[in-house]
């Protein structure tokens, strides 16, 4: 199979309410989207890259410049066969995952449309239904954060977790379990901490918590291991594993007993299927986490978490937890077991509504075949 053109659209859409984190605050989504043609058909993918280089090194400029650049003007001398084929392609080009990952997402669901089967089959998924739950952020003080709380509740999200960063951390959590005593929580530090933090983290031992999230360094595995030692809560690494290699040593060193699991983090699906295995195969459980996606990016999560080893909720809300109006139909859902459906129909199995694309795209780039 040929690509014969690959747009992509720069785009802002206006969070419902802002996020906080320990290291930034969010009002929009900024993401690039990735749309390739060819054969008669498209395909569709998303680089969640804000305006700023807080998560990594990426920003929508940075994807937008290699897109452009390095990684698609080799691919028109292809002929796909496989995902395989656009990997090899762009192996040359070190790091720049979110910009790999918009672009593989977009080759794999044109590949599934092409054999007339979801997404989620491509993948090996074999679920119908997505756990999830709701990830809320930093608010001015407690009380806005505890009527958020009990919003998402009453909605149906079976599971919470917290943002939290030093200050923001213990009596938070107390005050959650005060009210909320079996509500399952786990906690996000975003590596907001160091190791002199321990007595916060011996702490949050005492609370029942389900997992906490990336406490140390963003790039650390070995402080993890000797935080781990010292709890009897699961410590879950986000940030810290990038690639199949980072997983090993992860487990290898006993740094964590779960793993976040982001395609856009590891540079695309292929590699994140190869971390789901590894760990399958080690016994250790992997959850799928969210970069406040689009539907693109989100449906194509969600059918990356049909896979047989996420076994925690994954942080895949609904699209209106995050969006007056998603650029996909029809949107994610909440369903009342606080999960999400897998969508069957080839591909991502939605349509992308593409003039609210054009009317959104701050800016956008055609490049064709010649």
């Amino acid at each position: 199979m040929r690509i014969e053109r690959i747009s992509l659209y720069k785009i802002a859409l206006p969070l419902l309410f802002p996020l906080e984190v320990s290291f930034g605050r969010w009002t929009h989504r900024h993401s690039v989207l990735v749309r390739v043609e060819g054969e008669g058909l498209e395909g569709w993918g998303e680089c969640p890259a804000g305006a700023f280089p807080d998560y990594n090194a990426e920003t929508w400029v940075t994807v937008l410049y290699v897109l452009k650049t390095f990684l698609i003007p080799p691919l028109f001398d292809l002929d796909v066969r496989g995902l395989a084929d656009v990997t090899q392609s762009m192996s040359r080009v070190r790091g720049h995952a979110f910009a790999k990952t918009g672009l593989e997402w977009a080759v794999l669901d044109w590949l599934a449309r092409a054999e007339g089967i979801s997404l989620a089959q491509k993948l090996g998924g074999t679920r119908s239904r997505a756990p999830v739950g709701v990830s809320l952020g930093i608010e001015p003080d407690i009380e806005e954060l505890m009527a958020r709380v009990e919003e998402f509740l009453a909605r149906g999200y079976a599971r919470i977790k917290l943002k939290i960063k030093p200050g923001w951390d213990i009596h938070v959590v107390e005050t959650f379990r005060s009210r909320h005593p079996n509500v399952s929580l786990m906690v996000d530090a975003n590596n907001a901490y160091r190791l002199h933090h321990l007595p916060v983290f011996q702490a949050l031992d005492e609370m029942e918590l389900l997992m906490i999230e990336q406490p140390l360094e963003h790039d650390d595995i070995y402080f993890h291991s000797l935080l781990q030692k010292e709890l009897r809560t699961p410590i879950t690494l986000d940030e810290s594993i990038q690639s199949p290699l980072h997983a090993r040593a992860a487990i290898a060193l006993q740094a964590c007993r779960a793993i976040n699991i982001k395609p856009a983090r590891m540079s695309g699906p292929s590699a994140a299927v190869a971390v789901h295995d590894i760990c399958q195969n080690a016994g250790m459980p992997v959850w799928h986490g969210g970069m406040l996606e689009t539907g693109v990016g989100r449906v194509a999560n969600i059918a990356m978490a049909a896979l047989p080893n996420f076994r925690f909720p994954a942080d895949i809300s609904a699209s209106d937890r995050y969006f007056a109006e998603d650029i996909i139909d029809p949107p994610v859902v909440l369903n009342s077991d606080s999960t999400v459906s897998v969508p069957r129909g080839p591909g991502l199995g939605v349509d992308v509504k593409l003039d609210l694309v054009e009317s959104l795209a701050q800016i956008k780039e055609v490049i064709e075949r010649k």
